[in-house]
Formats: C-alpha cells, structure tokens, sequence
C-alpha cells in the first residue's frame, strides 16, 4: 500500500477539516525564483494571522531530481498524481518552445481544470495551459516579451501583455517575475480579504498592489538600429535628439527628402507604425528617462519631452503606459530614496 506523503490535516471533533491545498508544478527548466514566490506565499505557516493558511506541496513531473533554469537540482516526495487534491494548481515559468513539456503533466493539468481546480500561470507557464487547451478563449497574460509568441502560436488565446495578471474565474495568468508576487497576494485577499493579504505584504516587505501594468515596464528604444547615413534614418536620429521642440510629420518628410504619403509608407513598412505614433513614444519614452533620474516637476518634464502642456502629457503617458507620471516616478524613483534615507519599517 502506497505511503499518504500528504501533510497532516486539522482535526474537529470526529471529522477532519481540510485546508485549501496549493500545488506548485516542478518540472525541467521551471523558473526557481517563481517556485519561490508560490513558497513564500502559499507554503509558509502563518499561525499569527489567526486563520487555518494553505497546505502547499511541490509535485514534480518526473519520479527524479528536476533541473530548473539556472541548473540547481530539485526533488520532492510529490508526484503529479497528488495534482488530484489540490485547490490550487501553480504553474509557474520556463522557456517555451525549448524544453518539451511531457504529455502526462499536460494531460493532469486537464484533468485537474476539468474537476474544477484553479489554475494560476506566472509568466510563460501561461504556454503550459495553453498547449493543453485551458486558455482557449480565455483572456490570458504573460511576460511582454514573449506575448506576441503566445498569441502566434495558440491563436484562440485573447492575450493581453498590457496587464500584470489577468483573473478569468478559474484561470489567472501573470506577467513576469515579480507579477507572480502581485497575482499570489490577489489570491490571497480574494481567499482571505484585504487585511490578512495586506499582513502577508508587510511581511514580504512588498506593496500589496501596484499601480498601472506592463506597458510602464517595456523598453522604448530611442532609435531602431539601422544605417544612419541615410536620410530616412538620418531623420529619425535629428528627430530624438530634437524632441523637445515642435516637430510635424510634414517636417519630417521634408528632412527625409520624402513626400508626407511617401514617408507614412516608409515610416509603415520600416517601423510598423505611423510617424506621429512613433513620435509620441519617442516623447513617452524620454519622459520616463527623466521621471526616473530627474526631480524636475511634471510640468518641465512634459515642456522637455516635447508635450505642449502637462494635461496633454498626462494624457498620452496615461494611455500608452496605463498609469500616472507621478505614480511612475514614485515606482521607479523608490529605490534611490530608500539608499538614500533612513526608513523605518512598521513590525507587524
């Protein structure tokens, strides 16, 4: 008879009380820092919170030593077989397309979906439930740089890169590395309520949420990596280093010895954009810049990048980075404050 490698359970009386059960899945190439966080979150004991916290089990793929991203060996007594009795299934990231996923961990993240176990994806472990179907006509998130791939390869999938997670009832998806830590704490306050996911946060010594979502976080080149000795190009480089006067696009074409029409077909097939639009990340982009190395008010910000007032720059940086200037500054200027002050953390 098989040995119950299952934590023990809460006694009641003459029945037993079963806590919510996590599982996090190991297997090749998992991403340790992700497992991590679901540990963290979900596996340790928090006996001064005063509520009964999660049983948390890692269930590896395979019946041996899995190997994660940065080489380190793994092993735990769980097997996909303890997937069966749990709550909550965690999957969290590694390298898709390069290490192949086994069928029996597709087929068990199936079967769990099927009885009705909630499934949450940090970062690419949303390419794991989408090669198993779940994601099909789902909303679903994942890392920025690898959104576009996702929604190539399963086409049924509505990704949104734009969001840090995503909660579609009985499926959750996370953008990358530290979203796995905002998503874990949404669970935990749509499980728990805001005053125990707040406590955990103050643990963690993290925000219990974070303002805005990915798009404050992709890179904007300033300038694609081209031949700048040619007009077209040659314009692009005056256009960034000019961002702070008023420039049009007929102004443009005129510098890249172009027609406007002519100069949007370029602009188009070279950039996958329009003149104006990739002026404005251009602007956006040199906004972030100083918001994360300047203390210039918003308004010499906005007057700097090129924006014709504050309004308009709050405007546009709201859009495209779907957050506030100040919000993003306060993100990415924290810390530089806390290397350079005295802080003093609340112990509770």
């Amino acid at each position: 008879m098989k040995e119950k490698l299952l934590p023990e359970v809460e006694t009641t009386g003459n029945s037993k009380k079963l806590p919510h059960t996590v599982a996090a899945l190991a297997y090749d190439s998992v991403n340790p820092f992700e497992l991590a966080v679901a540990s963290e979150v979900f596996g340790f004991e928090r006996p001064e919170l005063g509520v009964p916290w999660y049983r948390f089990l890692i269930c590896a793929d395979e019946p041996r030593p899995i190997r994660t991203a940065v080489g380190v060996l793994l092993t735990t007594p769980y097997s996909l077989e303890h997937l069966a009795q749990a709550d909550t299934i965690i999957v969290s990231s590694s390298r898709p397309g390069i290490v192949p996923v086994s069928p029996a961990l597709l087929e068990a993240l199936r079967q769990s979906y099927r009885r009705g176990a909630r499934l949450i994806a940090f970062c690419t472990g949303a390419f794991l439930l989408a090669a198993a179907g779940i994601l099909d006509g789902h909303q679903a998130t994942t890392h920025w740089a690898w959104a576009d791939e996702l929604a190539r390869l399963y086409p049924r999938v509505r990704v949104d890169a734009r969001r840090l997670y995503i909660d579609e009832g009985q499926i959750m998806t996370s953008a990358g590395t530290t979203a796995a830590i905002d998503l874990s704490l949404y669970v935990v306050r749509q499980d728990y309520g805001a005053d125990i996911a707040a406590a955990v946060a103050r643990r963690m010594v993290v925000p219990l949420h974070r303002d805005g979502g990915q798009a404050q976080y992709i890179e904007t080149p300033l300038l694609p990596v081209s031949d700048t000795s040619e007009p077209f190009h040659s314009t692009l480089t005056w256009v960034t280093s000019h961002l702070q006067e008023s420039i049009t696009v007929e102004q443009m074409a005129a510098r890249a010895a172009m027609s406007p029409r002519t100069f949007a077909r370029r602009f188009q097939a070279t950039l996958g954009t329009t003149p104006y639009q990739w002026l404005l990340l251009q602007r956006i982009a040199l906004a972030q810049r100083l918001l994360e190395t300047t203390k210039e008010p918003i308004e010499q910000v906005a007057s700097r990048s090129g924006f014709s007032s504050a309004a308009t720059f709050r405007l546009h940086f709201q859009r495209f980075r779907h957050i506030s200037p100040q919000a993003y500054r306060h993100a990415f200027q924290r810390e530089g404050r806390l290397e350079s002050s005295s802080v003093l953390l609340p112990l509770e």
